[in-house]
């Protein structure tokens, strides 16, 4: 048993998509998140400087929060950092590449499977490795969104005239006739919609965000560490860009009132 936290860390707000499946799963365990959106967009970035902040993100969460495990509740960041962050971490660290893919294999009947995400996650084939380790037959095809992310975090989902940007922007996955689609993106849930409408209803859209969740808990049970009292949760929020626009999208997200703290980013380089 264990009272600690888990640490969630995402470029923006798109991970509060893995966050918010965890606190209707796991409601007895209390939950600290970092947003780095003052350092957005991570698919552009190269991989030694993502490596470089999310060890930075992980060693705040660790500090300010005493975390017991942590959750990169992001593609990019998981592509590049995961076996370094275990490597440098002494808790248990997950990311959202082998949740995501175990379920597009689950889900496939044709073998065709598509992947929308940063252009850094589909640039690092960690996709691609990941679901040919599991059944090398499936065929993945690969498109990267970056677009997408800047509509969430401006809020611009919610206008129906940016429909047309989506459509745009599938258009060459829509010609590869997957039968599954992966959001491998943690922003893309939150315009799931959109990205449904222009796919079609025949494309299974696949949130990596259920299958990670499933991991966690079990790294839980495997290690001791789950919180069973039942008890009033905490649920702490940092983000190192605008808290007012991150409290905006993570209250709407969540439905629970978000009061995130600004953290700037020297104290994050500091570490």
């Amino acid at each position: 048993m264990s009272k600690k936290a888990i640490g969630f860390m995402d470029s923006g707000v798109g991970g509060l998509t893995v966050a918010k499946l965890a606190m209707e799963e796991l409601q007895n365990e209390n939950i600290a998140y970092l947003g780095d959106e003052a350092r957005l967009p991570y698919g552009e970035k190269s991989k030694e400087e993502i490596q470089q902040y999310s060890l930075q993100i992980a060693n705040f969460l660790i500090e300010k929060e005493d975390i017991k495990m942590l959750v990169i509740a992001c593609n990019t960041a998981t592509s590049y950092a995961l076996d370094y962050l275990r490597n440098h971490l002494l808790i248990p660290v997950i990311g959202v590449v082998n949740p995501g893919s175990i379920a597009a294999v689950d889900n496939t009947k044709t073998n065709r499977v598509g992947l929308i995400a940063t252009n850094g996650t589909v640039k690092s084939g960690a996709y691609e490795q990941e679901i040919n380790k599991i059944n090398n037959n499936i065929e993945v095809f690969s498109q990267g969104c970056p677009r997408f992310v800047t509509m969430v975090e401006n809020q611009e989902y919610k206008d129906a005239k940016k429909q047309e940007v989506v459509d745009d922007d599938l258009s060459t996955i829509n010609m590869d006739n997957v039968d599954t689609l992966i959001l491998g993106c943690t922003h893309f849930p939150i315009m799931r919609e959109m990205i449904q409408k222009s796919v079609g209803d025949s494309v299974k859209l696949i949130d990596p965000g259920y299958e990670t969740v499933k991991q966690i808990k079990t790294i839980l049970q495997q290690h001791h560490i789950e919180n069973d009292e039942e008890e009033d949760t905490t649920y702490s929020f940092y983000t190192t860009g605008d808290a007012d626009n991150f409290n905006q999208v993570a209250n709407e997200w969540l439905n629970y009132e978000v009061h995130a703290k600004h953290l700037p980013i020297k104290e994050l380089e500091e570490l």
